[in-house]
């Protein structure tokens, strides 16, 4: 008993306190040589204002660092490495400091995103090109597709093990310039995007076996089983999708496109995409984020400069917010990040969200009020880091808990 109180003196010393790190910021950049680089930031519970901790930025283990993923149990981080072609598992120590594990070839060529499933199983990575065995006229080793011809892309399923460490991976074909994925939080299914100008169905359904991984096209996705220049077909996304997200119930995906300025909301049933309606954004949309409660959703708007806020409404679909319609950030916003309470707790306290700015170098900070969705700028922002910053993830502290 007498450890256990001060256990929890030791807590609420800090937790009580009002005046602690509440979570941890990652941010990758597209440094190629020797590494990509990953840089980290505590969040203070009470500004939000960002920390670098004592060792960042950190070796992101590969080249040319462009995005990177949380593992559903907060405790490790994925980095996707396109010049390398390969993933770094990282633990993630107590004090938000990062330790690299291994580091693991994909079964193909300059990977683009990555996922995990609800179920903290398996990693899915999409890569643009496939490693073909040698045929004639070409040298043992070399690979065939060039970005001229660039041939069918895939996905690279890697089994979770329950040290977090990936298992032997296996590869499902898909179509070329896949830019992003996606699992759904409710039943099993995993949603690509391609960037591919001839079509405009570039969004990907796909139901997973969830012992094995293994993914089968849902119908209305169709893979082209062809090699060379060719591409698959799924469901209308407009040509040049950027962002795909689901939402917690797993009955709504949203898609950006660049092209058409807009994000699509789609009805989910048994797994297949329905498009419910388009709604407008500013320039150049990417990544999207939900807030905590999932009642506001915000885009970043790569050529705007620009953080796009939206209430859900009925039927799922984004409403221009009121209060945070168009919020300045950065040059080059990519990716949108929030922070907050873990999940048990409530959480409307010292809610923050960050974007990682890929042509101003640094990182847009906004407090998040949970009434309204309204955002305030934190004092300090915007905060620099290293060039090129491609993507921002944030992980609860631990411990932590909320009183």
């Amino acid at each position: 008993m007498a450890s256990l109180l001060f256990l929890a003196l030791a807590l609420c010393a800090t937790a009580c306190s009002d005046d602690y790190t509440v979570s941890y910021l990652y941010v990758t950049t597209e440094k190629t040589l020797p590494h990509g680089l990953i840089d980290a930031f505590q969040i203070d519970y009470q500004s939000g204002y960002l920390y670098p901790l004592a060792d960042s930025p950190i070796d992101a283990g590969g080249r040319n660092t462009v995005g990177l993923v949380l593992a559903p149990n907060d405790l490790f981080l994925y980095t996707v490495n396109n010049f390398s072609s390969d993933v770094v598992e990282f633990a993630i120590g107590t004090d938000g400091k990062l330790y690299p594990q291994y580091t693991y070839n994909i079964t193909g060529s300059y990977p683009t995103a990555a996922a995990i499933d609800a179920a903290g199983k398996f990693l899915y990575v999409t890569f643009t090109y496939q490693n073909n065995p040698p045929s004639p006229g070409y040298p043992n080793g070399t690979q065939q597709y060039t970005t001229a011809d660039p041939g069918p892309g895939g996905i690279t399923i890697f089994p979770i093990n329950s040290d977090n460490s990936l298992g032997t991976p296996t590869t499902v074909n898909i179509g070329r310039n896949p830019v992003g994925i996606a699992t759904s939080a409710v039943g099993n299914y995993v949603y690509v995007i391609e960037a591919d100008s001839t079509t405009s169905a570039n969004l990907l359904g796909f139901s997973e076996n969830p012992q094995t991984g293994a993914l089968t096209p849902l119908p209305g996705t169709v893979i082209n089983p062809n090699p060379g220049n060719v591409s698959s077909t799924g469901f209308a996304s407009g040509p040049n999708p950027a962002g795909i997200l689901g939402d917690s119930t797993g009955t709504h995906l949203y898609v950006t496109d660049q092209t058409l300025n807009q994000v699509a909301t789609y009805s989910i049933a048994n797994g297949v995409p329905t498009l419910v309606t388009t709604t407008p954004t500013d320039a150049g949309p990417m990544g999207m984020a939900f807030d905590l409660t999932g009642k506001y959703l915000y885009v970043t708007a790569y050529t705007a400069n620009a953080l796009d806020g939206y209430t859900i409404g009925a039927g799922g679909v984004p409403v221009r917010s009121t209060v945070a319609a168009s919020v300045q950030t950065g040059t080059g916003p990519t990716c949108v990040t929030i922070s907050g309470a873990p999940s048990n707790a409530e959480p409307t306290h010292a809610v923050y969200l960050y974007t990682s700015n890929n042509l101003s170098n640094d990182v847009t900070a906004e407090q998040l009020n949970a009434q309204d969705g309204s955002l305030v700028q934190t004092p300090g922002e915007p905060f620099g880091g290293s060039p090129l910053p491609t993507c921002a993830v944030t992980a609860p502290a631990f411990p932590l808990y909320y009183y």
